[in-house]
């Protein structure tokens, strides 16, 4: 029985972990590049059943019970980098990527994926998918966040004004025409090697960093002054998997009720003597 309170406990804290994760995709449905979170649910190994003390068992009855499921897990969240809808905003400063047709990774089966880098308030190279750009006091272009936004050199793109014009392969203008830099875009191979760390930024789990994606024929984007990309969150699918996850935590949560009732009129009624 206390098998069974485990059970359940572990398929709330799982379900409570998922509606966790719907409820933040949700509040990120406007937030310009953000990919939404996927869970993957495993369940624990099962275990064996057999019955103890089977020495007058009669003959050709199996000891063997069956099988005794030990719960279920959240196992970890996965991004899913799928190109999000474009929206244009006639912002000059607003540049969104446009990923075409990828090479698939042959372990598992992902597209690679396309982003920008840029550095974080450490030094840190960082990745991102948002083109809400903004110019700031200096000159530079930056995030909303205030993160330098790097050219294929490595360093920051100091764009003077935010009358700047981006052709499709990211090369910086400015209004007389002159040229200012390049827009870096690497490119993940293995896009699960990625980690968020808020505000929009990605962190690299592999070696080194991500290699660039300018010049490579294998890949193929586009860049677009004046619109965004939009957010890839689904909301009225996430909206009916918050209704599941809350209905399934609910069913578990009957089963732990019914397990301690159980328990209580074992403790108090069981062996009473009347």
């Amino acid at each position: 029985m206390l098998r069974g309170l485990w059970g359940a406990a572990a398929g709330m804290i799982t379900q409570q972990q998922r509606q966790e994760m719907l409820t933040n995709n949700l509040a990120n449905v406007n937030t310009p590049g953000y990919k939404a979170d996927q869970a993957a649910i495993r369940a624990f190994p099962n275990m064996l059943i057999a019955a103890m003390n089977t020495g007058n068992v009669p003959k050709g009855v199996a000891p063997v019970i069956g099988e005794l499921t030990t719960g279920v897990y959240l196992q970890e969240r996965m991004p899913n980098f799928r190109q999000g809808d474009l929206v244009e905003t006639q912002n000059n400063t607003d540049v969104a990527l446009l990923q075409g047709v990828m090479p698939t990774n042959e372990e598992n089966g992902q597209p690679w994926a396309l982003f920008y880098t840029v550095q974080n308030e450490n030094g840190e190279v960082r990745y991102t998918r948002n083109g809400n750009f903004t110019v700031d006091g200096d000159g530079f272009l930056t995030t909303g966040d205030g993160f330098y936004v790097l050219g294929t050199d490595g360093n920051p793109l100091q764009v003077n004004n935010e009358w700047f014009n981006v052709d499709g392969d990211g090369m910086i203008t400015d209004e007389a025409g002159a040229a200012i830099g390049q827009i870096n875009v690497v490119v993940a191979e293995d896009p699960m090697q990625l980690v968020k760390e808020g505000n929009g930024l990605l962190r690299f789990e592999g070696d080194g960093e991500l290699p660039t994606g300018v010049g490579n024929a294998a890949v193929n984007y586009q860049l677009q002054q004046g619109f965004i990309e939009r957010s890839n969150v689904d909301a009225a699918q996430t909206m009916t998997e918050m209704m599941q996850a809350y209905r399934t935590f609910e069913a578990n949560q009957q089963v732990l009720r019914a397990y301690d009732e159980s328990l209580g009129k074992a403790v108090n009624e069981v062996g009473r003597i009347g």
